[in-house]
């Protein structure tokens, strides 16, 4: 697959609401996955290690009151979408949130994955 078709078939199914089957089906065995430096788990790699972080964070939110995923733009072998999210965790209540995501693929499949946004 190309870049484009990666970027294509994985907003499809973030659309889905299937982000982990995401990670099953485009994603490298030795996928790097980075968040701002001061969030917990700023560096994860590996394929089940990033499955393992999602899953955790899913397990964190109480309710998932709405969310929306750009469309991605792709330059060369990397593609980025904005994300919002409106969610309520367990342990931190509601919150908001927005944030900017860039892949990286490698052979048809995502091999680093980066997420910046605000640490307020």
């Amino acid at each position: 697959m190309t870049t484009q078709d990666v970027a294509k078939k994985w907003h499809q199914m973030c659309q889905e609401g299937k982000n982990m089957d995401c990670v099953n089906e485009l994603y490298a065995e030795n996928v790097v996955s980075q968040e701002m430096p001061n969030a917990p788990n700023p560096l994860v790699k590996g394929k089940q290690n990033v499955w393992n972080k999602g899953k955790q964070w899913y397990d964190s939110v109480e309710e998932y009151h709405s969310g929306e995923v750009s469309e991605p733009l792709v330059a060369g072998n990397h593609f980025t979408s904005k994300m919002t999210m409106d969610v309520t965790f367990k342990n931190h209540g509601r919150m908001q949130m927005e944030e900017v995501a860039v892949y990286k693929v490698e052979n048809g499949k995502i091999v680093s994955e980066q997420f910046f946004y605000d640490m307020d």
